[in-house]
């Protein structure tokens, strides 16, 4: 893509419904969603579930679709990214799904204590090299920012094509104290019953599929 497509989209991305964009130097304690984001964006009282990196928000759009009494916002710094899904929820009027353009790491500037029900990460860059550990979605110091996020029983998700990072996460989530992995599968596909969420397929999903690498699944419930 080149850079006038890009700015295009980036240009498009703020015409959209739902679509919340805020530059770093403005970030503060004020947010004027933060704990407010079903009644003043939504327009409803229903869960909040966030999906983290969720590039091109395909499945951001898809869970909204399956589940239409939650609201859904997809995260990610990409735009041009974030462009596909935003668009294909303003054209087919998917109104409870949304779109916040931030770094994760700021994420706690966005949402109150307890405001949100789940998470889902969905194939995150592994960040396999020691001195990039701190940047894994999965690390404890982003564990914490969940924990403060999430309400009573709130759940974390991770579909990934990537052995080292399902083990990795896997150990995290296991001296987690203050919940349990409530799931692990190492081949989603390998599993007795397909869970209806784990059909939604990401661009790289479908890629990662056709080298015929395994898609692992977990999930974690905070126990308060």
């Amino acid at each position: 893509m080149n850079v006038k497509q890009k700015l295009k989209r980036f240009s498009e991305l703020g015409t959209f419904d739902r679509v919340i964009e805020l530059e770093f130097k403005n970030l503060n304690e004020n947010f004027e969603y933060k704990g407010n984001w079903a009644n003043e964006v939504f327009k409803n009282n229903n869960p909040i579930v966030l999906e983290l990196g969720c590039g091109k928000g395909e499945y951001t759009i898809d869970l909204a679709k399956k589940a239409t009494g939650k609201n859904f916002i997809g995260v990610d710094i990409k735009g041009n990214r974030l462009w596909r899904g935003a668009k294909t929820g303003h054209e087919e009027g998917i109104t409870n799904s949304a779109f916040l353009r931030t770094q994760i790491e700021f994420i706690e500037y966005f949402f109150a204590e307890n405001e949100v029900s789940e998470i889902w990460i969905t194939f995150p860059d592994p960040q396999l090299k020691d001195r990039r550990e701190e940047k894994r979605l999965t690390h404890p110091n982003f564990l914490d920012k969940y924990h403060f996020l999430l309400n009573e029983n709130g759940l974390v998700h991770l579909k990934t094509d990537s052995k080292e990072l399902f083990e990795i996460s896997v150990e995290y989530f296991k001296n987690e104290s203050r919940g349990t992995l409530t799931c692990v599968s190492h081949d989603i596909n390998a599993e007795p019953e397909m869970r209806e969420e784990w059909q939604i397929e990401t661009f790289y999903e479908q890629k990662f599929r056709k080298e015929g690498k395994a898609i692992q699944y977990l999930q974690f419930q905070f126990n308060s």
